[in-house]
C-alpha cells in the first residue's frame, strides 16, 4: 500500500480479504522520501501495488520523476498488479486530473468546468504511470455521486484540443464500485455501487477556449453495473447498456431515458 499521508489502517483490511504473506503500507509524502533507495527496492520487492486515496496532487508533485515512480513502472511492466482508489485511481491512467491548483476546500466541480474548459483548476498531467491497457485514457472515481460528468467531458475535450490525443478515452468509477482489468484487457465490474462508466468523444469539441461554455457532441457512453464486462481493447462492453452524450453552450444532454445523465 502506498500513500502520501495517513497511516497503516489499510493493513489490517487487506489481510481479511485474502491470505497474504504480509501487507505492509508505505508512506511517501515528500520528493526526498520517494528518492530514497530503500523505498523504491520495497517496491520493487512488492508481488502487487496498490496506491491509497487522498489527494493525487501529492502523488504528482512528490513522487513524479523520482525513484518511487521508475520503480512502479517497472513493476507495471513485469506484470505485477497496480490498483488504487480515489486519488489512487486517479492517477492511474496515461493521462490525469492532477488537481495541482484546487484549493484545500474542495476539488474542481463541474459547474465551473464546464462554464470554463481552461479555468486553472483544469490541471491535466501525462505519463505518470504507464499501463499499456490505460493509453490515451484519463481514470477518475466518485463519479456518479460526486457529480464528475461534466468536468470528465471537459477533461476529454481539453485533451483533444491541446493536441495530448486524437482519442482519448475515460474510465469514471463510481463509489463502492471497482473495475478489475486483465493484461489483455478484459475487465469486470463489481462492488455495491452505480458501477463504472467507459467514455469516448467520437469528434473533436466543436468550442473549447477559455471563457466560454464547452460545446461537444457524439460522446459515445457505456454504462457497466455490477457483473458486467467491458473489453478495452475493442471498446466494447457486455451486461450494460449504451447511450450517447453531448454538451452544447455548457450543458450536459443524454440520450437515456428521461435524459439520465448517469
Amino acid at each position: 500500500m502506498l500513500r502520501a499521508a495517513g497511516d497503516d489502517d489499510y493493513n489490517a483490511y487487506v489481510n481479511g480479504l485474502c491470505r497474504l504473506n504480509s501487507v505492509a503500507t508505505l508512506i511517501i509524502p515528500n520528493r526526498e522520501g520517494a528518492e530514497n533507495p530503500a523505498v523504491a527496492e520495497i517496491i520493487r520487492r512488492a508481488e502487487a501495488v496498490f496506491i491509497a486515496g487522498g489527494d493525487q496532487a501529492h502523488y504528482v508533485r512528490a513522487w513524479q520523476h523520482t525513484a518511487v515512480e521508475e520503480a512502479l513502472n517497472k513493476e507495471i511492466a513485469s506484470g505485477r498488479p497496480i490498483g488504487g482508489t480515489s486519488a489512487g485511481l486517479a492517477v492511474l491512467g496515461e493521462f490525469v486530473y492532477g488537481a495541482l491548483n484546487d484549493p484545500p476546500d474542495g476539488m474542481l466541480a463541474s459547474p465551473e468546468a464546464l462554464k470554463d474548459p481552461f479555468t486553472l483548476q483544469v490541471t491535466l498531467v501525462r505519463d505518470f504511470l504507464v499501463i499499456p491497457m490505460l493509453h490515451d485514457t484519463i481514470t477518475d472515481s466518485h463519479f456518479a455521486k460526486r457529480d464528475r460528468l461534466g468536468r470528465s467531458l471537459v477533461f476529454l475535450a481539453r485533451l483533444m484540443q491541446d493536441g495530448w490525443s486524437r482519442t482519448p478515452h475515460e474510465i469514471a468509477v463510481d463509489e463502492r464500485s471497482a473495475v478489475l482489468v486483465e493484461s489483455d484487457g478484459k475487465a469486470t465490474v463489481t462492488g455495491f455501487g452505480k458501477g463504472a462508466y467507459f467514455i469516448r468523444p467520437a469528434q473533436s469539441p466543436a468550442v473549447c477556449q477559455k471563457g466560454v461554455p464547452l460545446t461537444l457532441v457524439q460522446i459515445s457512453t457505456y454504462k457497466a453495473p455490477t457483473g458486467s464486462h467491458f473489453d478495452l481493447s475493442s471498446w466494447t462492453g457486455e451486461g450494460g447498456a449504451s447511450y450517447t452524450l453531448s454538451v452544447k453552450d455548457g450543458t450536459v444532454h443524454s440520450t437515456q431515458t428521461g435524459g439520465a445523465l448517469y
